[in-house]
């Protein structure tokens, strides 16, 4: 496990981890398509719904003084495969778009990348609601407490640290927990992944073992596999050549076993597990624009993760792997060739050559907001297609969300988080002016927004000044692949 601190001397290793940022391109020429539309190569992918009934009123105040409300409190979100996710908001001044599918990343992914705080927000949640209930806080005070004022309290501590703003909830007994929270607050460790491989992409020779690729999981145990349609003969094994069906909890080399004279060709590893993602754990969005959350809760959920593996007798033998370096302000992009001759590719119009042997790591500079699109090709038919949106920080201040209050949410109850059933909870959120909204995808809810019926209109401008959690890789198939 490594800190939101000390990144320079791990930067090669969390590059290719990325929690499952590049998904299994597409190979021509006797090689199997894979996953070309798959968001990640690891971690849960969760689609979210709205805010629970578990929020409240909180007035935010800028540095320059200005003050406005938002409503605080958890969101629900739905995992791929199964299980309920709960999140707070660490982006305030951007829009949660419901139905938005959200990836699982480490904190060098998402905005608290450069953020000091990032280990007390993990300390809040692994002491305050829903990890705590209500009336064990309230008992901790000497206060009164409901869910609703636990959930904007709590969220009230996060925003301070995550956006740099003074979050006031608006009840005392709330407030009370707010500042109960930043003052107790201490510095915790990065949580681990739930599931991820590294690296995601991994080259050979038929007739050897090729990789390794590390899994590394926070489940007791995750299962691997070939995925269906691989050359006969092709399997997973230890660094001591045994098979491998799962690994243990932790990080266990694996390798993809082609036996000798099997044609060029490649092959998929699957893993995956049954686990509760670590609280603390950043989500971002990867169908556009929408606020970076951070994990509070989480019921057993199922989670994948993939790498890919190519082999050749002879020629180059390629493998990309595409990293967002917030840092740097940018992508690496990470390119091997495993072959006995030299490759050479063309990168948004610079021409790269990786001689046999070699790993060469290229920087890709790029704007904050700023979308990218390019193609790596190879020999045997080998190409790659990334593409995504570079956001890395949370938005500025800048337009505040109207104080004209909106149409009182629904009332209906949404289940706790402590006795989810995987049901869908409130929509609204408070922040879109209507009561029945649902949108498919375009509902805009700050997670944060009590009185907002300005924003749909300025939803542009807020992207242009900051955007949220905003990025995604994906390799796919060009058009006729």
């Amino acid at each position: 496990m490594f800190s939101f601190r000390g990144r320079g001397a791990a930067r090669l290793a969390a590059a290719t981890l990325v929690s499952g940022l590049v998904a299994a391109g597409s190979i021509a020429t006797a090689v199997p398509a894979f996953a070309d539309d798959a968001p990640g190569m690891g971690g849960v992918t969760a689609k979210l719904g709205g805010m629970t009934e578990d929020r409240g009123a909180v007035q935010i105040t800028e540095k320059d003084g200005s003050s406005w409300p938002v409503d605080g409190g958890l969101f629900k979100m739905e995992v791929e495969g199964g299980g309920t996710l709960f999140t707070y908001c660490i982006d305030l001044r951007t829009e949660a778009k419901r139905d938005f599918d959200y990836k699982e990343v480490g904190w060098e992914e998402s905005s608290l990348h450069n953020n000091e705080n990032a280990g007390k927000i993990l300390w809040i949640l692994e002491n305050a609601y829903p990890k705590l209930s209500a009336d064990a806080l309230g008992a901790k005070l000497g206060v009164d407490l409901d869910k609703k004022e636990a959930a904007a309290g709590t969220q009230a501590a996060i925003w301070t640290l995550s956006d740099d703003v003074k979050a006031t909830p608006k009840e005392e007994d709330a407030k009370k927990l707010t500042e109960y929270l930043l003052e107790k607050a201490v510095q915790l460790d990065e949580p681990k992944a739930s599931l991820s491989v590294s690296p995601s992409s991994v080259a050979g020779k038929a007739g050897e073992k090729i990789g390794p690729v590390t899994v590394d999981t926070n489940a007791e145990t995750a299962k691997v596999s070939v995925a269906p349609g691989a050359p006969a003969g092709v399997t997973l094994v230890g660094k001591d050549g045994k098979p491998v069906t799962e690994v243990p909890k932790g990080s266990t080399e694996v390798f993809f076993d082609v036996p000798a004279g099997t044609a060029d060709g490649a092959a998929e590893l699957t893993a995956e597990a049954t686990t509760k993602v670590s609280l603390g754990r950043a989500f971002v969005s990867i169908d556009g624009p929408s606020q970076t959350l951070i994990l509070a809760g989480s019921s057993e959920s199922t989670v994948t993760a993939k790498a890919s593996a190519t082999w050749a007798k002879t020629g180059a033998v390629p493998a990309v792997t595409v990293a967002k370096d917030c840092a740097k302000g940018g992508l690496e992009v990470i390119a091997s060739n495993e072959g006995d001759e030299a490759w050479t590719f063309d990168l948004k119009g610079t021409s790269h050559t990786v001689a046999p042997g070699e790993t060469k790591t290229i920087p890709v500079p790029l704007a904050e907001d700023e979308a990218y699109k390019f193609t790596i090709t190879g020999p045997n038919g080998f190409e790659e297609t990334f593409e995504g949106v570079l956001d890395c920080k949370t938005a500025t201040p800048g337009p505040k969300p109207s104080e004209t209050p909106t149409t009182e949410p629904s009332t209906e109850p949404s289940p706790s988080p402590s006795t989810s059933t995987g049901t869908t909870g409130d929509t609204t959120g408070g922040s879109t002016g209507s009561t029945g909204t649902t949108g498919g995808g375009d509902l805009a809810e700050t997670g944060s927004s009590n009185a907002t019926p300005m924003i749909a209109g300025i939803a542009a401008a807020l992207v242009v000044i900051g955007g949220g959690a905003v990025f995604f890789l994906r390799k796919k198939k060009t058009a006729g692949n």
